[in-house]
């Protein structure tokens, strides 16, 4: 496939999980390491049509800044794969807790198939929580599915909320519908509220703004698959690195500002992104 039809067939994906969705990407522009004005025009469509993606925006800047294009990608790809999040997650989470996730949260979900102390509570965001909540009933975990209005009573009765994040930024994060309200419900009762932030989530505050210029649209806000979230509903972020402070993972932000893409942002009411994304129908299985 030649790689401007390969670029179109992932500028269309939805449903595919962050990290297949970003090595597709990544393939798809190594082929156009040799026309930067090529290269240019398709990292700034992968952001366009995935704009929530943190990993998407530290792939493309990470190619536009580099000396290698096509290194920068394969880079970005071993980062994505060997990703130690998970592994930290799990072995920061407190004995015998209650937890609350919302759908099926990529890298949240194998730090909890590696916990079988937790008690999980998966809200159905999406229609992911009750697959989830199935699949780690299988492997012998307690867990149940919470339908989405009970959103609200699972933050307040559970230990923490784990907040998956597409992206993060100096003031806010982008994760699925539903996780602004879990964070102030448990900040509200008193309970810790978690942010898992997987390589490639943290974005300087030139791209985060970029970002959220691509969601200031004038579409009802309440049929988006993700929303921002503001940072002070945060107690911890979990990433490459372990478990943090908030203000301390803000400086694990190694994502380079590529001009290119901060350019051009769409004016409020002009752009509207996919009704689905990343966070819908994401990958099953465990690394």
């Amino acid at each position: 496939m030649h790689p401007i039809e390969r670029l179109r067939y992932v500028a269309r994906a939805d449903g595919a999980g962050v990290s297949n969705l970003v090595e597709a990407a990544a393939r798809a522009l190594a082929g156009l390491d040799d026309d930067h004005a090529a290269l240019v025009t398709g990292c700034r469509q992968m952001v366009d049509r995935h704009p929530t993606v943190g990993p998407m925006w530290w792939l493309t800047s990470r190619m536009l800044c580099g000396d290698d294009p096509r290194h920068e990608a394969w880079e970005v790809v071993e980062s994505l794969d060997a990703d130690p999040t998970p592994r930290e997650l799990a072995a920061a989470l407190p004995e015998e807790a209650v937890v609350v996730v919302l759908g099926w949260p990529e890298l949240t979900a194998q730090a909890l198939h590696r916990r079988g102390d937790l008690r999980v509570r998966a809200v159905d965001a999406l229609g992911e929580g009750a697959p989830l909540a199935d699949t780690l009933a299988e492997a012998g975990l307690d867990a149940v599915d919470v339908p989405e209005p009970g959103v609200g009573a699972a933050a307040a009765d559970a230990d923490l909320v784990l907040i998956e994040a597409l992206a993060v930024g100096p003031d806010g994060l982008v994760a699925v519908a539903g996780s602004r309200a879990a964070a102030a419900v448990a900040r509200h009762s008193g309970r810790q509220v978690w942010v898992v932030a997987g390589a490639g989530r943290m974005l300087p505050g030139r791209l985060w703004e970029a970002l959220l210029g691509r969601l200031d649209l004038g579409g009802e806000p309440w049929d988006a698959a993700e929303e921002v979230i503001p940072l002070d509903l945060v107690d911890r972020v979990v990433g490459p690195w372990g478990a943090s402070a908030t203000a301390e993972a803000l400086t694990h932000v190694d994502c380079p500002v590529a001009p290119e893409l901060s350019k051009g942002v769409y004016a409020p009411g002009t752009y509207r992104p996919p009704a689905s994304g990343p966070g819908s129908r994401r990958r099953r299985g465990w690394r």
